[in-house]
């Protein structure tokens, strides 16, 4: 399931390209295609997480899987640039819904808050290996000449085939035995906690730096105008330029493997130090990369997502496991509306920097630097000071039974 909703949600750079072409739109409309997508997440996240916790993960996760599927198979009907946006924020909206349920469902089957993250880092592997997939099958698909249009078909012919597995999964059924109502507000309440804000606004930190790379590393590797042209021919080494062109394929690769050994590593390793150790070096990679220039960039940047790999899903596990099972969909709602938000926001502040400066991407990257040192201090502080230790260990006994 994560890795058939990436397919679409990380195609979306090769899919803009032809949608520039087809509808004769500027940037800053076909952009649109990202920013509504998760806009869609980020407002299912907030105002529909509590579905999971009210109605079960069951009928939430199909309910989510249904509506994905429709909007994905709407493609195939539509021939305006409006229709399409409408379906982008429809397939967002559904996205929220079956993932707040999915990870809600995860802390369900787990015996303890470490195997908690380790499933967390399993079910973000396969987002991985859907984000290496999905632009792929975009290229292929243009090359063949077959619409992009029909990856839309591809996800959806998957999403069915998941919904008829979930019909036939039997799921635990302790988190429709509440002692109270849940309702909507209940997910709005969780935004004053200092535990869900504190790894809300940590995963919106992440997303920020790490959209950074994947949306605007292109343009910094590019040759400025001085070089006399446009491109990659301003690396005289073959393999530097094998490297800027492939730049962010290699991340994604990386972060899709570094996802795998995150199962085995945070069963292992005290979370809080893996994580201040990864977030250093990633701020390292950022700091090296700008100061340096783009001739180690192209090697710095998508090294970051060896260690980016892990973070992220650790910030939705411990998140999540601090709460009662029966709170995991809201809140689980909730750090995806900050995850949406870095996303959506991170990437347009860097955009209007850069513009500011005369369109260089170096610009919106110090930006980008600045998310990776607010994330570190946030990481050290929490390595020291150890404050969700407590927490995690009454939920741990509370909600696995376990000392």
């Amino acid at each position: 399931m994560f890795m058939m909703f990436a397919m679409t949600s990380d195609s979306v750079g090769e899919i803009i390209k032809e949608v520039k072409l087809e509808f004769g739109v500027s940037n800053t409309q076909a952009s649109l295609m990202h920013s509504l997508f998760m806009i869609g997440i980020a407002f299912s996240g907030l105002f529909l997480g509590f579905l999971a916790d009210k109605f079960g993960r069951k009928k939430t996760l199909i309910l989510g899987l249904a509506l994905f599927a429709t909007s994905c198979y709407l493609f195939l009907f539509g021939s305006t640039f409006t229709f399409i946006l409408s379906l982008i924020s429809l397939s967002g909206l559904a996205v929220g819904v079956f993932k707040t349920a999915a990870l809600a469902l995860i802390g369900d089957i787990s015996r303890s808050t470490k195997e908690h993250t380790g499933t967390m880092n399993g079910a973000e592997a396969f987002f991985g290996v859907g984000a290496i997939i999905g632009p792929i099958l975009v290229a292929w698909l243009i090359t063949q000449g077959i619409h992009w249009k029909w990856l839309y078909v591809i996800a959806g012919t998957l999403c069915t085939l998941l919904i008829v597995l979930a019909l036939t999964v039997n799921y635990p059924q302790h988190q429709l035995q509440q002692k109270q109502p849940v309702r909507l507000m209940d997910s709005l309440t969780l935004l004053k906690d200092p535990y869900a804000l504190a790894f809300s606004v940590g995963a919106f930190l992440y997303v920020a730096a790490e959209s950074a790379i994947y949306v605007w590393m292109p343009s910094y590797l590019l040759c400025t105008p001085t070089t006399g042209e446009m491109g990659y021919s301003c690396y005289t080494d073959s393999l530097t330029q094998w490297f800027a062109i492939y730049s962010v394929s290699a991340f994604f690769v990386l972060r899709a493997l570094g996802r795998f050994v995150g199962i085995w590593m945070m069963q292992r390793f005290d979370w809080t130090k893996v994580l201040v150790l990864f977030s250093f070096l990633i701020m390292l990679c950022f700091i090296a990369g700008l100061m340096a220039g783009p001739s180690l960039a192209v090697f710095l940047f998508p090294l970051t997502g060896i260690f980016m790999s892990v973070i992220y899903p650790t910030f939705n596990s411990k998140g999540i496991s601090c709460f009662e099972k029966r709170q995991h969909g809201s809140v689980a709602g909730v750090i995806l509306f900050f995850t949406a938000a870095g996303a959506a926001v991170g990437p347009f502040i860097m955009g209007v920097v850069s513009d500011a400066y005369g369109g260089e991407a170096k610009y919106g990257f110090i930006v980008a630097n600045g998310f990776s040192i607010l994330l570190f201090i946030g990481l050290l502080y929490n390595a020291i000071k150890q404050p969700t230790r407590s927490r995690l260990q009454r939920i741990e006994q509370q909600e696995y039974g376990t000392h």
